[in-house]
């Protein structure tokens, strides 16, 4: 008899949302960290290829942060992330 009573997908469900809640936490610790730097040497980052759920995340966090703005550079699994001064 399973210790939970929970159905497993239920269970395998909130695992994938722990998952996403802590990559979101981690993405938008990365965007704001990139947009600062920007801001502070004024050169241009470009970030790692992402899935669009990561640059989302990414762009919605480098938005937050004054004086910098940030768009989605190359094709299909290589789009990826860069940072700019405004």
């Amino acid at each position: 008899m399973p210790f939970s009573s929970r159905p497993a997908s239920a269970a395998a469900d909130a695992g994938r949302g722990g998952w996403r809640a802590g990559k979101r936490t981690e993405l938008t610790r990365l965007g704001k960290s990139v947009a600062e730097r920007v801001k502070d040497t004024g050169e241009r980052e470009e970030l790692k290829p992402m899935t669009p759920f990561e640059r989302k995340i990414v762009h919605d966090a480098v938005a937050s942060v004054d004086g910098v703005y940030s768009e989605s550079v190359g094709t299909d699994s290589s789009r990826r992330v860069v940072v700019l001064l405004a």
